[in-house]
C-alpha cells in the first residue's frame, strides 16, 4: 500500500532558509612598504624637493710648524618627491544599494583601501605598474649596486642570508644595518628547514611552538596583501628607514551621482548615473616617495644602496644599457670618475668612462655629471636588447 508523506521537496517553497548574518571575508591588509619606511610631513604640491648631502669634507694632517694647510668642500644635492595619484570609481545601481542587506559602500571602501596599499608596495618595491615620475624601485636600486645575490642550484640558504656575501653583508658593506625583511610566504618553510653544520634547525627548535623569524635581529615580514612577487626576487632586506614617502592627499571618498563614467581607452560613455539611477564611489590617494642616499664615509660616491635582495631560482630579464663618457677635446678622452644617475640608480664611470646598468624594459631619465663639467641628460629607452650611450661632457 502506498505512503503519502509531504516530502522536504514538496514544502522547499515554505521552509525558511537560515542566512548568517555575517561576510565571512580576511581582514583587509595595508602597505607593508608605508608601515617600515619614514613618514615625512605632508606634500603641499606635486613635487618635494629634498636637499641631501652629496659631497663629504676631507680634512688633513699639516706637515711640521710651517706646513701648507690645504682646502676641501662640501657640496649637496637635490632629491625631489613626485606624487603620483591612485584612484578607482565603483559604480553601483541605486535598487541594489536599496536592496542589500549589508552597507555596500561600508563594505567596499576597506577592500579598495587594501588595493591601493597592493598597487603602493608592488611600485615601490618591484616596479611593477611603477608611475613614470616616480624614481627605480628598490629591487632595481639595489640591483645596480651590485646588492643581488644568486641562488645557484643548490642554495645554501644560511650563507646565502647571514654568510660573507649574502644578502645581509650587502647592506652592512654599503654602510647601513638591516632594520627589516620582506619575504613571500613560502620562504617560511624554507626558513624553518635551515640547518647548522650538526644537523640542528636555526629558525625552529620544536614543532609545538611558534618559530620566531628574523635575521640579525632585523623582524621579518611575510605581506599578505598580494604585492610581493617572489618572481622577482625571494626575500628583500634593508634599511627601511633610509626610504622616505610622503603623502599629497590622503584616501579620500566621495559618493557621486550625477555626471557619466566613460571608458579611459575609447572615451565612449558607459555610465550616466541619473539617467539610469546609479551611485559611484569615487576613491583617490596620492602619495610620492625617494631613496635620499647621501653621501656617508662608507658610500661618499652614493652608489651603494640600503636594500639587498634573494634572486629567484630564474632571475628576471634584464638588458644591458653601457654609457660611455667622455670629454669635447678635439681628441675625445675617457672620463673616470662622472656620475651616471639612471633615474636614482647611480654607477662611477670607470677609467674608460664606461658606466654599465642591467635594467628592465622601460623609459628611463639619466643625468650624467662630473665636478668641472656641465651636467648632460639623456632618455634611455630599454626593449628587448643592449642599450648603448656615448656621452660628450663639456668642460667648463
Amino acid at each position: 500500500m502506498p505512503v503519502n508523506i509531504t516530502s522536504r521537496a514538496d514544502a522547499e517553497a515554505i521552509i525558511r532558509e537560515q542566512v548568517i548574518s555575517t561576510i565571512f571575508q580576511d581582514a583587509p591588509k595595508q602597505s607593508t612598504f608605508m608601515s617600515l619606511a619614514r613618514k615625512l610631513p605632508n606634500m603641499t604640491s606635486n613635487q618635494t624637493r629634498m636637499r641631501v648631502l652629496d659631497f663629504l669634507p676631507t680634512a688633513y694632517w699639516v706637515d711640521g710648524d710651517t706646513g701648507m694647510k690645504q682646502t676641501t668642500r662640501q657640496a649637496w644635492d637635490n632629491v625631489f618627491i613626485e606624487a603620483a595619484e591612485l584612484a578607482v570609481i565603483v559604480p553601483i545601481p541605486e535598487a541594489v544599494l536599496d536592496d542589500a542587506e549589508f552597507d555596500i559602500f561600508g563594505e567596499i571602501t576597506p577592500r579598495v583601501n587594501e588595493a591601493i596599499g597592493q598597487r603602493v608596495d608592488s611600485a615601490i618595491i618591484f616596479g611593477v605598474n611603477r608611475p613614470r615620475n616616480w624614481q627605480n624601485d628598490i629591487i632595481t636600486l639595489a640591483r645596480q649596486a651590485g646588492n643581488n645575490v644568486a641562488v645557484g642550484s643548490s642554495p645554501d640558504y644560511y650563507n646565502l642570508l647571514l654568510g660573507e656575501g649574502g644578502v645581509i653583508s650587502k647592506v652592512e658593506e654599503d654602510g647601513y644595518m638591516a632594520t627589516g625583511a620582506l619575504a613571500a610566504m613560502t620562504m617560511r618553510a624554507k626558513l624553518r628547514g635551515i640547518r647548522s653544520t650538526d644537523g640542528s634547525l636555526i629558525f625552529k627548535s620544536d614543532m609545538q611552538g611558534s618559530t620566531n623569524y628574523a635575521l640579525d635581529g632585523a623582524p621579518m615580514y611575510f605581506p599578505q596583501n598580494g604585492a610581493y612577487d617572489s618572481t622577482i626576487a625571494q626575500l628583500i632586506v634593508g634599511d627601511f628607514k633610509q626610504a622616505v614617502y610622503s603623502i599629497r592627499q590622503d584616501v579620500t571618498v566621495k559618493i557621486l551621482d550625477q555626471g557619466v563614467i566613460q571608458d579611459p581607452v575609447t572615451k565612449e560613455i558607459e555610465y550616466n548615473l541619473a539617467q539610469q539611477d546609479m551611485v559611484a564611489l569615487r576613491i583617490v590617494f596620492c602619495m610620492g616617495w625617494a631613496l635620499p642616499n647621501p653621501a656617508t664615509r662608507m658610500d661618499e660616491d652614493r652608489v651603494g644602496c640600503p636594500f639587498a635582495y634573494l634572486e629567484p631560482t630564474s632571475p628576471t630579464t634584464t638588458q644591458k644599457v653601457t654609457f660611455t663618457v667622455k670629454d669635447n677635446a678635439e681628441v675625445p678622452v675617457a672620463i673616470d670618475g662622472a656620475i651616471v644617475d639612471v633615474n636614482g640608480s647611480r654607477v662611477k664611470t670607470d677609467a674608460s668612462g664606461v658606466a654599465e646598468f642591467n635594467l628592465r624594459a622601460g623609459i628611463y631619465p639619466a643625468k650624467i655629471k662630473k665636478s668641472g663639467y656641465s651636467q648632460v641628460t639623456e632618455t634611455v629607452t630599454v626593449a628587448g636588447e643592449a642599450v648603448t650611450k656615448d656621452v660628450t661632457l663639456i668642460k667648463q
